[in-house]
């Protein structure tokens, strides 16, 4: 049984914390406003962006997840959840005597490769938005600080009440681009909880895992298949994607390394995450 802290308890944090509820650890979760945390999950009211609300952490911690998002999409913002919250944790679990082991949620967004490449966790980071920037800089931050640490890049987290893809296609609103594949690389939130819960019990985790399921899907064919599940019109053709703000990206992500360490995706692909997102829509 493990002493384990959840620091952003949201979206996939609460579906951590109810996976090791079950495997009988004790889970703290820490957020703002953790009223609506799920039962059983200790709640932490702390803003991890206020050093001086983070004195009152348990002692003794075997494993802390770092699970913060921006509450919104600017670069202050970013560098608030992803560094600067960070490092005032990191300095405040630096004063306990364990060393608990640090997990630190990434995203392939510190990936800059746009032509359609294979990536891992060996391929060059060197992200142009500054959402990548802040991305990896707390991911250098949580490698070398004084705690075991393992980061866990994501790609893009889907699942139950994030169906706003799936909306667009029923309305008839999204549209798919000319030209050369655009490659697009996902991850259901079960298998996001579920990914973070397995690397959890292995006993020597590497430092960097690319936490993205088995089929990096090109844009089409996930509008496409959508459409015809739901009995929607064909989406629309339109311009080719990207503006000078914010490139999008356009690269396959690898994820032979966590399935080497022994994980299986309950969503291997899409086309299972999303039939599972629409049958809970009914």
């Amino acid at each position: 049984m493990a002493r384990v802290l959840i620091a952003g308890c949201g979206y996939v944090g609460a579906t951590l914390g109810e996976i090791l509820l079950r495997d009988s650890h004790d889970v703290w979760g820490l957020r703002r406003k953790p009223r609506s945390l799920p039962a059983g999950i200790e709640p932490i009211e702390a803003d991890l962006a206020q050093p001086q609300s983070l004195a009152s952490l348990p002692d003794d911690l075997d494993v802390v997840f770092y699970l913060a998002s921006p509450s919104g999409a600017e670069d202050a913002l970013y560098r608030l959840a992803y560094v600067d919250g960070l490092r005032a944790l990191i300095g405040a679990l630096d004063l306990q005597e364990t060393r608990p082991r640090l997990f630190f949620a990434s995203s392939t967004a510190v990936y800059r490769q746009r032509d359609g490449e294979w990536v891992d966790e060996s391929s060059e980071t060197a992200p142009e938005h500054w959402s990548g920037v802040r991305l990896l800089e707390g991911e250098r931050l949580a490698l070398q600080s004084p705690l075991p640490a393992t980061v866990v890049r994501f790609g893009g987290i889907y699942g139950p009440r994030r169906t706003s893809l799936v909306e667009r296609v029923r309305s008839g609103r999204a549209v798919h681009h000319e030209g050369p594949p655009h490659y697009t690389n996902r991850i259901h939130r079960d298998d996001c909880a579920g990914a973070l819960r397995h690397l959890m019990g292995l006993e020597n985790p590497d430092s960097v895992y690319l936490a993205v399921d088995c089929d990096p899907a090109e844009e089409r064919a996930v509008l496409r298949w959508l459409a015809g599940v739901l009995g929607s019109p064909e989406p629309r053709a339109a311009e080719a994607p990207g503006t000078p703000d914010r490139p999008r990206g356009n690269k396959r992500c690898r994820n032979d390394r966590l399935l080497r360490s022994g994980y299986t995706f309950r969503y291997p692909t899409f086309r299972e995450g999303y039939r599972a997102v629409l049958e809970g829509m009914v």
